[in-house]
């Protein structure tokens, strides 16, 4: 019996054609708004990450950390100009004020694959229900809003704990590409990681049962993880 067109080629993809992200979003979520980079976001930002006490938070970034605030502002007009990769902002809803940083990136639109990337989360959003918050409204961005089909995760297999995130939001581990590349004159193997759109609902739903106000107790801990509203 010959192999049907699914079982040679695989399934068709429906032409529903993706949508690139746009510089002027504005993403609410109950603790956090994810709005464009601008050079305004400057001193808040650096106030958080100047100094060697928190130069490790650019250990795997392709940024080094910024020597003043000038070249930090700089730095942020760039990122503002440009487009794949689009950098957004991450603020504070309780405060107004800026937290932290993320990227989308390495846009491929006729396959419909995008990348979240360049994260940097300053202390104040490090381990809180917000941080959570950040990577779902992303993801609803990019599988509700704009129709892409696979969302990737990308990290120095080095860096653990980034690993241990991707797991813990659901993305899926997919193997570890040999001297991807060279970062700062040492090599780099790259853990690639991705949810699928076929994943999504189930992700979705994992983290808008883990964000609800009832999962958290009056301490504000947590009463169940992430992963098990996914398990159900």
């Amino acid at each position: 019996m010959s192999p049907t067109p699914i079982e040679k080629f695989g399934p068709e993809v429906p032409d529903t054609p993706a949508k690139p992200p746009t510089p002027n979003i504005n993403l609410q979520g109950q603790h956090v708004t994810i709005i464009p980079v601008h050079p305004d976001h400057a001193a808040d930002l650096y106030d958080q990450v100047k100094g060697p006490e928190n130069a490790s938070l650019f250990d795997y970034l392709f940024d080094e950390p910024p020597a003043s605030l000038a070249s930090f502002r700089a730095s942020l007009a760039t990122k503002a100009e440009s487009t794949n990769p689009w950098t957004y902002t991450i603020r504070l809803n309780a405060t107004s004020k800026p937290v932290g940083m993320a990227s989308l990136m390495r846009m491929d639109l006729p396959n419909r694959v995008i990348e979240i990337g360049s994260i940097l989360y300053t202390p104040a959003l490090q381990r809180t229900p917000a941080a959570t918050e950040v990577q779902y409204l992303f993801a609803k961005y990019v599988f509700d809003t704009l129709g892409f089909r696979r969302y990737e995760w990308k990290c120095n297999d080095l860096n653990g704990p980034s690993k241990r995130a991707a797991k813990r939001l659901g993305f899926v581990y997919e193997g570890t590409f040999r001297q991807h590349m060279i970062a700062r004159g040492r090599n780099r193997d790259t853990a690639w990681f991705a949810i699928v759109d076929r994943d999504w609902e189930g992700v979705k739903r994992g983290f808008e049962g883990w964000l609800a106000g009832e999962n958290f107790g009056v301490d504000g801990r947590q009463k169940r993880r992430l992963e098990e509203f996914r398990e159900g």
